[in-house]
């Protein structure tokens, strides 16, 4: 550690100001080699086509004029547009919070200190946990901001070092969708391509806004589908940007998602809008689901939903109605107690009707960070290896074991909500790393969740800034930015894309893939240590098409500027666009209707508390913690205030712009009021985009029993002026 009268700075901007990217020499960039070199030169950023980091649309950006990024014409922005968020991609990553050496915890405060310090800490902390309690007193939580070969990476060190407590942050937000849909087609993806979707002749959109949290995607391939006659469906409790362009709004009551689905299911049952050729061929437990259904009254269900039982009807009538109709669906629908249940309740209507396995229709995730869908299919998974298949398969662990050297535990590990809830018990979590996340902000309960990390024996954060996770940290590895590293990245519509570095990582900062071998090298067996060797990220995506079996077929090198999607038989071209087309992918010709009951909200609305919801805005992302420290995405009005009904207001003495309070058993918040109709009565809306005010300490944490997903959707609060 630093042992001068004045200690090196560990940030950016209290040293050098970064260091310059040797742009002339792509293969040592590509090789995942070479850490920052502490110049003090300024940022200066190659033009290298990459993959914007935020959203999980995949569009092509690269470094513009100053610190603006411009898109090329990648394959998903084939007009090389990009939405307010993509154009400040750089410049969080000179932001002055960026750390620029290695942290350790000493008497009380964080201090510098030489790698190999750091590094020794990690590897002494670790290991004398694990040797005293075991592999299972340790947990991983990958990222889903991180790169395929990254992800791949700390899952194989979890398993290396024995303990298959290893998860990303989609547990948040789309586990209960992955959970559905593998259960029901065997694959937790989108079925079709943003390409094919415009075939649609009805867009069902449930519980997601994306004319502002997929802007690219909406307005390249939605937007011109309803210009030219597509009717969209909007089902969401705000009146937004999307549903300005809807035909039919459903301002469903947060919670109430499976009995507005129910009654859709009934009304296209009972005006036999049914597709009989696809019940017949593809369909089981048709008489067990429509017995189900004669329970159902659909005004009952409307009503209790929100929603005019007219509309309702109307929406059920155009989507039975269509010759092909496209669902998506959202946080507003996963993030549920029973979010699984939510999500075979919108997988019902599509098999009721047909709409799968052809252009234009099918179940469409749309993701949240532009890894998602990668950190789940490279394992990052306690339940399961790469390619989803269970850690209970011993068929599946012995082929990764002939790849790896070694057999990975058979029994399922904790998710990342379980394990930070074991800590102080007996046979709890008693260290982690966290790489590229912040769950002391970004998990429900949040106030539980950052005492329960710093009640742990030891915790190591590999991240870009100092977070409110890093301050707990025993010790802190500062990593790389989107912009200083190769590898793939996997978008919401399964293409696999490149990422090229346009910088190195500043001062003695390094790149996350040379960080997570030395970790790996470090934490398991001395005769493993070779497993933990690559030359930069080609290898480790050639190894994981190995072990993965959907990225079978995958070339690192022929991806190129494209990109290839997966499932990629032999001979394809791009990769395969329609999932189900003849069979499911779980090998099967045939699903099963799944009747599901609702199941209410966890939390109780006592005298005259409000449903809060929570949700995202176009010119930040996700808990801010990259946004928030851009000069360009301030924060504007309509990102940290309460949306909430005039009827609600008038009956609490609130008007627009008063300094309100929110507050429940686990907290309380304040914010300014926005009172707007665009909220429905009894429900309000604000964002989670920041540490302050820290909206998750009022979010329960009530999860889903198949899925382990909290309720961050529904959480009852009093509202009352502050």
């Amino acid at each position: 550690m630093g042992t001068a009268d004045e200690p090196p700075s560990p940030f950016l901007g209290a040293s050098e100001t970064g260091s310059a990217s040797d742009s002339s020499d792509e293969a040592e960039a590509e090789s995942g080699s070479g850490s920052g070199s502490g110049s003090e030169s300024a940022f200066e950023f190659d033009s290298r086509k990459s993959i914007c980091p935020f959203c999980g649309v995949g569009c092509g950006v690269r470094h513009g004029n100053g610190d603006k990024a411009t898109g090329w014409e990648g394959s998903v922005n084939r007009r090389g547009e990009v939405c307010p968020k993509g154009v400040a991609a750089f410049e969080h990553v000179r932001s002055e919070d960026r750390l620029v050496r290695p942290l350790v915890y000493e008497s009380g405060t964080h201090v510098t200190a030489p790698w190999d310090e750091a590094l020794d800490r990690l590897e002494s902390g670790l290991r004398e946990i694990v040797d005293e309690h075991g592999p299972e007193a340790v947990a991983f939580f990958a990222s889903s901001s991180c790169t395929n070969e990254e992800n791949y990476l700390v899952q194989k060190i979890a398993r290396a070092l024995g303990t298959n407590n290893v998860d990303n942050c989609a547990r948040l937000c789309h586990s209960s969708t992955v959970a559905a849909m593998v259960e029901r087609f065997g694959a937790g993806a989108m079925t079709n391509t943003l390409e094919d979707v415009g075939d649609a002749d009805v867009f069902l959109v449930c519980g997601a806004n994306p004319a502002e949290q997929h802007p690219i995607a909406f307005q390249s391939y939605l937007a011109p589908a309803v210009d030219d006659g597509t009717t969209l469906i909007h089902v969401d409790p705000r009146d937004n940007e999307t549903t300005g362009e809807a035909a039919v709004h459903l301002p469903v009551t947060p919670g109430y998602d499976i009995p507005l689905l129910n009654a859709m299911a009934k009304v296209i049952v009972e005006e036999e809008l049914v597709d009989e050729t696809f019940l017949e061929e593809r369909v089981a437990g048709r008489e067990a689901f429509e017995a189900h259904l004669e329970d159902v009254d659909v005004e009952a269900n409307a009503r209790e939903a929100g929603v005019d039982p007219a509309d309702l009807r109307e929406a059920a009538r155009a989507y039975g109605d269509a010759d092909r109709a496209a669902a998506f669906t959202g946080m507003g629908m996963s993030q549920h107690h029973c979010g699984t249940d939510n999500v075979h309740a919108l997988i019902n209507l599509a098999v009721l009707t047909g709409n799968v396995g052809e252009p234009g229709t099918g179940i469409n995730p749309l993701r949240g960070q532009n890894n998602v869908q990668g950190a789940n299919d490279v394992g990052a998974r306690p339940g399961d290896l790469p390619g989803y298949e269970p850690v209970t398969d011993a068929d599946a662990r012995d082929r990764c074991g002939e790849v790896w050297g070694f057999e990975p535990p058979a029994g399922p590990g904790r998710t990342q909500v379980e394990w930070t809830r074991s800590v102080g018990d007996d046979d709890g979590v008693r260290g982690a790393v966290v790489f590229g996340e912040n769950p002391a902000v970004t998990e429900p309960n949040a106030s539980e969740v950052a005492d329960a990390l710093a009640d742990l024996e030891f915790l190591a954060v590999i991240d870009l800034y100092k977070t409110e996770t890093a301050t707990l940290a025993d010790v802190v590895l500062p990593g790389s930015s989107w912009a200083e590293k190769a590898g793939t990245v996997t978008n919401t519509d399964r293409r696999v894309q490149r990422m090229r570095p346009a910088a190195e990582p500043p001062g003695e900062a390094r790149r996350d893939l040379e960080i997570l071998q030395s970790v790996g090298r470090r934490l398991t067996d001395r005769d493993l240590e070779s497993e933990f060797e690559y030359d930069g990220p080609a290898a480790v995506f050639d190894e994981l098409t190995e072990v993965t079996p959907i990225y079978g077929g995958l070339s690192y090198e022929e991806i190129d500027d494209g990109y290839q999607r997966w499932p990629f038989p032999e001979g394809a071209d791009e990769g395969t666009a329609v999932l189900h087309t003849e069979e499911f992918a779980n090998g099967d010709r045939r699903t099963e209707l799944a009747p599901v009951d609702h199941v209410p909200p966890a939390d109780d609305l006592e005298n005259d508390q409000l449903v809060l919801t929570t949700g995202r805005v176009l010119e930040h992302f996700n808990s801010g913690a990259l946004t928030r420290r851009s000069g360009t995405l301030m924060r504007l009005r309509g990102e940290d205030v309460v949306q909430l009904h005039p009827d609600d207001a008038d009956a609490r003495g609130i008007e627009d712009g008063d300094e309100v309070r929110l507050s429940n058993a686990r907290g309380s918040v304040t914010v300014s009021a926005d009172v707007t109709p665009t909220i429905t009565r009894g429900t309000v809306f604000t964002t989670f985009h920041y540490a302050e005010p820290l909206i998750n300490v009022l979010t329960g944490d009530a999860l889903d029993p198949v899925a382990k997903i909290p309720e961050y959707k529904h959480s009852a609060v009093t509202v009352e002026r502050a």
